[in-house]
C-alpha cells in the first residue's frame, strides 16, 4: 500500500483531486487529514485553474474516520492535533479538510460514490456541487460514536437542507441513498457515473470566463447569509469590476461568434 493519500492532476484548467486510499474506502487517518488540508491549499496555487473535481479511488468516496489507523502508534497526528487552530486561521485541522474547499476561488465538484459517511460527507459538503451515484450511501454518522459533526457541517449544511432535516440526519445517523440525498438537498444531482459527470461539468465551467466564475462563487458564498444591504452592494461591486474587462469582452465575443473564449487567467495565490 502506498503512503500517498491524495493526488492532484491538472489538465485543461481543471484540477482532479483524488483520495487514493481505496483499499480502506478512503478512510480518514492522520496522513489523510494532512494530505487533504494540503491539497485544498495547493490547488489555490495552480496557474490557470478554473475548476476542481474531488473524487475517491476504489469502492467509496470516503467512509469517514478510520479509527484504528488514526489511533495507531505510527499516526502522524493525534486527536488533540485535530483541534489545532493557529492564530489567524479560521478552521482547525479537522474542519480545514472540508471547509477549505470553500476557500478555493473556483468551483469544486465532488463525485460521490459508494460510502460517504461522517467526515467523508462533510468533505463532500465543502464542495460547491455534489454529483452522486443513485446507490451511493450518505450519512451524518457521528452520532453512532456518541459525537457531533465537527468538520464544518454547521456552515456547509444549513444552506442545503431544512433545519428539521438536518436535525433528523444528525440525531439518527440514518443512511440515505444518492437519490434521496438529491431529494433532501444533500446532493445536487445523480449520475450513474458521477466522476464522468463531474469531469464533464468541470469542462463546461472551464470554458467560461474565469473572472465571472470566481466572482459568482464569491457572490453566492458571501451573500447567501448576509442581510439585503451588503448582498446588494456586493453584487454591484463584483459586476462593476467585470463590466468592460478583457475577460468579459472575450465572453461577449465568444457568445456572438459561438467560438471558444480567449480568456486570461488571474494569477494564482502566492
Amino acid at each position: 500500500m502506498t503512503d500517498q493519500r491524495v493526488t492532484i492532476e491538472t489538465q485543461d484548467h481543471v484540477a482532479h483531486v483524488r483520495l487514493v486510499r481505496g483499499d480502506k474506502h478512503n478512510g480518514l487517518d492522520g496522513a489523510m487529514f494532512l494530505a487533504l488540508r494540503d491539497a485544498a491549499r495547493d490547488v489555490r496555487r495552480i496557474a490557470g485553474l478554473r475548476a476542481v473535481v474531488l473524487s475517491g479511488d476504489g469502492p467509496s468516496f470516503c467512509a469517514g474516520l478510520d479509527v484504528a489507523s488514526f489511533f495507531a502508534e505510527d499516526s502522524p497526528i493525534g486527536m488533540e492535533a485535530l483541534g489545532d487552530r493557529p492564530d489567524g486561521v479560521l478552521a482547525n485541522l479537522a474542519q480545514a479538510v472540508a471547509y477549505d474547499w470553500r476557500l478555493v476561488p473556483v468551483p469544486v465538484i465532488a463525485a460521490v460514490h459508494g460510502n460517504c459517511f461522517g467526515g467523508g460527507l462533510q468533505i463532500a459538503l465543502g464542495a460547491d456541487i455534489r454529483i452522486a451515484a443513485p446507490d451511493a450511501k450518505l450519512s451524518v454518522m457521528e452520532i453512532k460514536w456518541g459525537l457531533v459533526p465537527d468538520m464544518g457541517l454547521t456552515v456547509t449544511l444549513p444552506p442545503l437542507v431544512r433545519q428539521d432535516v438536518a436535525k433528523e440526519l444528525t440525531f439518527t445517523g440514518r443512511i440515505v441513498s444518492g437519490t434521496e440525498a438529491v431529494e433532501l438537498g444533500l446532493a445536487t444531482r445523480t449520475a450513474d457515473d458521477p466522476l464522468a459527470a463531474a469531469r464533464e461539468l468541470a469542462a463546461t465551467i472551464a470554458a467560461k470566463s474565469p473572472d465571472a466564475i470566481r466572482a459568482g462563487k464569491r457572490l453566492l458564498n458571501e451573500a447567501w447569509d448576509q442581510d439585503d444591504a451588503p448582498s446588494l452592494l456586493l453584487e454591484t461591486e463584483l459586476q462593476v469590476a467585470l463590466l468592460g474587462s478583457k475577460n468579459q469582452m472575450a465572453a461577449a465575443q465568444a457568445a456572438f461568434t459561438k467560438q471558444p473564449g480567449d480568456f486570461v487567467d488571474p494569477e494564482p495565490e502566492a
